[in-house]
């Protein structure tokens, strides 16, 4: 007998995330490193997997074989009970084509559905960093008799631009409209400077997603898309129904990274998300026992410090070597800084190697990066824009073992 209703977890991995370039060169967004040990996917499949949703099938596509080869090594369920974690790669099921938006990647992967037979389904996406229970959305879900919930968050209204955005109806559950990425929505009543934007995770009965692709499918004007096609036509139809992130409480909490949420599609957000990481008192803290994000970290050795090497309001993964100085920066696994050598404000990726006098200030260097002896980043900014990508706030990005000059 089954204890409560069954649930299958469809994660959408499968974009290119161009923003994110050149961390994104040569990996899917979801597969790129995040908080020294972590990847991106790791935060969704670790709010599902302590949510009790361990039916989870990873939809992946661009540029996948770090993501697949990250899930399978590090995500084992227990095969006894019948539960697991898997990627599903793009299969042309429905003939010669690959996935034409995000709604379409679950239509060609129906098959997963109907093996499955859940009474529910939990959409989520890849790229995002946060903590959830998502068993609080899904029995307000089952409460309300919705077709389709979608979580929301309270944004500013200038940002509505980057997101699917909910207008709620005055009962503040119902759907009203939801559109996306306005240029000028409206805003909420009592706060007209917010807006509720979506969070690209939703909670369907498995009866109103099936339909609604289907007809979605036939339809030759629509993107396939979740946001930008499924949610209005649900949302037309009256049966979306909206849930209040705020409302959403983890074990181990505090006050100051309750409701934490970041999309971290562009190397901005990247790079501030990580800077919440590293004070005191972080706004999202890595250290809740109560509700862990789960990655499987390799066999290293301790981090070591070395000929007066320091650090400071920094993070510092397994295998690191520091000789120099190290400030308010995320460093992964492996990472040397040599004598002399200064880090300032960065975050570096798996076995970045700073020489000898050089220094790294304001950036993110992917992994294997070398900087020789004497080398700076982030001193000249006429210089760094010449030889590196810059944001638009000013963070130097260098891609996968990219030469140093």
């Amino acid at each position: 007998m089954r204890g409560g209703p069954s649930v299958l977890g469809i994660v959408l991995a499968g974009g290119e995330g161009k923003r994110l370039m050149p961390l994104t060169a040569d990996r899917a967004k979801p597969a790129v490193t995040f908080g020294g040990t972590y990847r991106l996917v790791d935060f969704v499949l670790s709010n599902l997997v302590n949510g009790d949703i361990l039916r989870i099938c990873v939809l992946t596509q661009y540029k996948s074989h770090s993501l697949d080869r990250h899930v399978t090594t590090t995500w084992r369920m227990s095969s006894l009970l019948g539960n697991y974690v898997t990627p599903v790669p793009a299969q042309q099921r429905l003939g010669p084509r690959w996935f034409s938006g995000s709604a379409d990647a679950i239509l060609q992967s129906l098959n997963l559905v109907h093996d499955e037979q859940p009474d529910y389904i939990a959409v989520f996406g890849a790229d995002h960093v946060y903590r959830m229970d998502p068993r609080q959305m899904l029995k307000q879900h089952m409460e309300s008799g919705a077709g389709v919930t979608v979580a929301g968050i309270r944004v500013p209204r200038h940002e509505a631009s980057s997101f699917g955005i909910i207008t709620p109806a005055k009962d503040r559950t119902r759907v009203e409209r939801f559109l996306e990425k306005p240029t000028d929505p409206p805003g909420l009543p009592g706060s007209p400077n917010e807006v509720f934007a979506s969070m690209g995770n939703y909670l369907f009965t498995t009866k109103t997603l099936v339909d609604a692709l289907q007809k979605d499918a036939e339809d030759p004007r629509s993107k396939h898309d979740m946001g930008g096609s499924i949610l209005p036509m649900l949302t037309e139809r009256g049966v979306a129904r909206l849930y209040d992130f705020d409302d959403n409480h983890v074990p181990g909490e505090t006050g100051r990274d309750h409701g934490y949420w970041r999309d971290v599609g562009t190397l901005d957000a990247y790079y501030e998300a990580h800077m919440d990481l590293i004070s005191d008192h972080p706004v999202f803290n890595l250290y809740n026992r109560f509700w862990p994000i789960y990655t499987h970290p390799g066999q290293l050795p301790p981090a070591k410090f070395v000929a007066g090497g320091i650090a400071g309001e920094s993070i510092v993964s397994p295998g690191c070597v520091i000789s120099g100085q190290v400030t308010g920066s995320v460093l992964s696994p492996g990472v040397v800084v040599e004598a002399g050598a200064v880090v300032q404000g960065s975050v570096l990726h798996d076995n970045v190697r700073v020489g000898r006098g050089a220094v790294v200030r304001g950036a993110v260097l992917d992994k294997n990066v070398d900087v020789p002896p004497g080398a700076t980043i982030g001193v000249n900014p006429e210089r760094d824009q010449e030889l590196y990508t810059v944001s638009k706030g000013g963070v130097i990005a260098l891609g996968k073992g990219q030469p140093v000059d």
